[in-house]
């Protein structure tokens, strides 16, 4: 006979009247084995029966919010202290840009503080009493509203908000500051109004250096019908700063029979037929490098601007809206030398321009 036999054929009087739950423990006959237990019993913290406890908590909270806004006005001083070209060794991290770790640390600090003070806050000074609350419908009647306003009221006035006022005040103190860390931020969406666009690194008495051999220049090291590239004497390949002076101060040297020249400004500021002009395209900065002899003009190869270099850097053709920016050279010493810097902006235009 199959077990399931043998059960069915048992008399139900004849059957235990208790049954046992998963952990052996006996349940009565027609009780609910999944009945609600119930909440165990509320366990005071040491805070709550103990005011100098709770002033300990207090202070620490209070110290949490205290150092986020240290750490925030630290973040912007490092902002200002630190150049964005300053490189620092940290250990286990190796060589870093001192500006972003500091940023990086102290906007850190600054957040964490405040999550901290927070979270120590509600585990040791709000209420921890947990309380039973059945389920209501969704739509909010008056009682409801009622209601919430009451657990609201209730919940501030345990959490102590209104009767502890140094953790309030240094809660907004940490709240107020740290916005401040995202404005200055905002820095960055463009430079400040400066003349950083409107000079370049050539002044009076800086030789012409050819580009290519890092040698002054010479009168006669420029032959008629070439294009010679000039930087400005001091300014180095290997230096950090290279590629940020170079976007301006690169320069094209042509040597042109003075009487092919046609400007008379371009004239003056030429010496022997020599003429220097700013290499940087006036439409969108590319570096002009296609020279045509015959014709002494110059084409951009990203747009085509063309320019011509016998009538004052004109544009003859293409989309750069204005001329090339020359140069004054003179010669001392039998060198090549900038008599000033360029009279007006290189480069494509910019909105400050005026």
């Amino acid at each position: 006979m199959s077990e399931t036999g043998r059960h069915a054929d048992v008399p139900e009087e004849t059957l235990p009247s208790e049954r046992h739950d998963a952990h052996g423990d006996a349940v009565a006959k027609g009780e609910n084995p999944f009945a609600d237990p119930g909440l165990p019993a509320h366990e005071h913290r040491v805070q709550d029966i103990d005011e100098k406890a709770a002033r300990r908590s207090e202070r620490v909270v209070a110290y949490l919010f205290l150092l986020s806004m240290l750490a925030t006005v630290a973040f912007i001083a490092s902002y200002v202290i630190f150049p964005i070209d300053k490189i620092v060794f940290i250990w286990p991290i190796g060589h870093i840009s001192a500006l972003n770790f500091s940023l990086g640390l102290t906007l850190g600090v600054a957040l964490f503080c405040i999550g901290a003070g927070a979270v120590h806050w509600a585990r040791t000074l709000m209420s921890d009493e947990e309380i039973a609350d059945d389920r209501h419908p969704i739509e909010a009647e008056p009682e409801v509203k009622a209601k919430v306003l009451a657990d609201f009221a209730q919940g501030a006035k345990e959490s102590g908000f209104g009767r502890r006022k140094l953790i309030r005040n240094t809660m907004f103190g940490a709240l107020a500051l740290v916005p401040l860390s995202g404005v200055v931020l905002l820095r960055d969406l463009g430079p400040l109004p400066e003349k950083k666009l409107r000079t370049t690194g050539w002044k009076k008495g800086i030789r012409l250096v050819n580009q290519s051999t890092n040698l002054p220049l010479r009168p006669e090291d420029i032959a008629v019908g070439s294009l010679t590239f000039a930087k400005p004497e001091g300014l180095e390949e290997d230096s950090e700063d290279f590629n940020e002076n170079i976007a301006k101060d690169a320069l094209m040297l042509v040597r042109i029979q003075p009487q092919n020249i046609k400007d008379k400004q371009e004239l003056a500021w030429s010496h022997e037929g020599i003429v220097a002009y700013s290499k940087i395209c006036t439409h969108v900065g590319c570096p002009i490098s296609l020279y045509e002899q015959q014709t002494h003009h110059v084409l951009c190869p990203c747009h085509q601007s063309t320019f011509d270099l016998s009538d004052g850097g004109r544009v003859i053709f293409g989309p750069a809206g204005h001329a090339l920016p020359q140069l004054h050279i003179t010669v001392k010493d039998g060198f090549l030398e900038a008599a000033r810097d360029f009279a007006e902006p290189v480069g494509p235009s910019f909105w400050e321009r005026g």
